[in-house]
């Protein structure tokens, strides 16, 4: 036979053991009707099995919550003080119920790297497709730190050059196609081939171009530079301070003197001129990324929002004389 000592220890532990929101319901209906009958009824339940729930919730309480006669049903102390708590548990059961019953309901957070470019044009085009949701903008550098982003659950959607993720990482997300987007280079104003209003891989020969190198949030762009630039004898600029938007890019920029490896969509900044890559065209494989098994309206959206742009401007048509590493080929026709 288990001791006094024994039967307080096993209280305080089922005292802290989670409770069964059924159980809290089962109390509440109780707590309102006052009446075991008219609860059991509103529950759609048995009596017995209604006394049965409640016997065992004031087991794992270790408290007494109704005081029962033969005429009347009323609250302890406890019951009162417990009464307040348990709505709380249940309206906060209901309200997560409710979020993931219906995914429109919360926002999709949506990396978009930088603004004004593919990207950001499938983006509006999927919040005119689906204006029920909500589709958040953040604006994050590189795919390489977006991936990690999406698999913690803080980001929903990036943009990128996924065949250049780790393959653990890769495996874990899903991909759709977006665009073989023509590369280009930012150039300083006054550069030599600023003038140009293309420039050939072949004349950027013995420049040292940034890709990049040292943000680890980039490393997928820049190891994608590295491939293009070993067989032109382009060198790869050394790591730079991070810069984070286009006042500290610019300056950064204007204090290096250093052509930027970019695409043709590029926003313009002060000071620099974007000319397309030629002879060969190289090609920035933009890829739709997100977490596999993710469900969203927004996530449906944007994935018709890229197809239609890609149908409407031919997004997805290799052009003759181009440059795209094997695996990165192999990525986007698999979509």
């Amino acid at each position: 036979m288990a001791s006094s000592a024994d039967d307080t220890s096993t209280r305080t532990r089922t005292a802290h053991a989670p409770t069964d929101p059924r159980l809290l319901r089962a109390f509440v209906v109780v707590a309102e009707e006052l009446h075991f009958t008219r609860a059991a009824t509103r529950l759609y339940i048995a009596q017995q099995a209604l006394s049965r729930d409640i016997r065992r919730l004031e087991r794992e309480l270790g408290a007494e919550l109704f005081v029962r006669t033969t005429r009347q049903v009323a609250l302890t102390p406890d019951g009162e003080r417990l009464l307040p708590y348990a709505r709380r548990v249940l309206d906060a059961h209901a309200d997560l119920a409710a979020a993931f019953a219906d995914p429109a309901a919360r926002p999709l957070f949506v990396d978009l790297n930088t603004d004004g470019m593919a990207a950001a044009r499938v983006l509006a085009r999927a919040r005119e497709l689906a204006p029920e949701c909500e589709l958040m903008a953040r604006f994050e550098s590189g795919l390489t730190w977006a991936a990690d982003e999406i698999l913690a659950g803080r980001l929903d959607v990036s943009f990128g050059r996924a065949a250049g993720l780790d393959p653990a990482v890769r495996a874990r997300l899903a991909t759709q196609p977006v665009r073989y987007e023509p590369m280009a280079v930012l150039l300083p104003g006054d550069h030599p081939l600023a003038a140009r209003e293309t420039v050939a891989l072949d004349d950027l020969a013995g420049e040292t171009v940034y890709a990049g190198a040292g943000n680890p949030r980039t490393k997928e762009w820049t190891d994608f530079a590295r491939l293009l630039f070993a067989e032109r004898g382009i060198e790869l600029a050394p790591p730079a301070p991070l810069a984070i938007g286009v006042a500290e890019f610019q300056r950064v920029m204007a204090k290096s003197r250093q052509p930027v490896l970019a695409v043709v969509d590029f926003p313009p900044v002060p000071g620099t001129v974007v000319r397309p890559l030629v002879r060969p065209v190289p090609l920035s494989p933009l890829l739709l990324v997100w977490r596999k098994g993710l469900r969203h309206p927004g996530l449906d959206a944007l994935r018709e929002a890229a197809a239609r742009l890609g149908s409407e401007e031919g997004w997805l048509v290799r052009p003759a004389d181009t440059w795209l590493p094997g695996p990165d080929e192999a990525l986007m026709l698999s979509g």
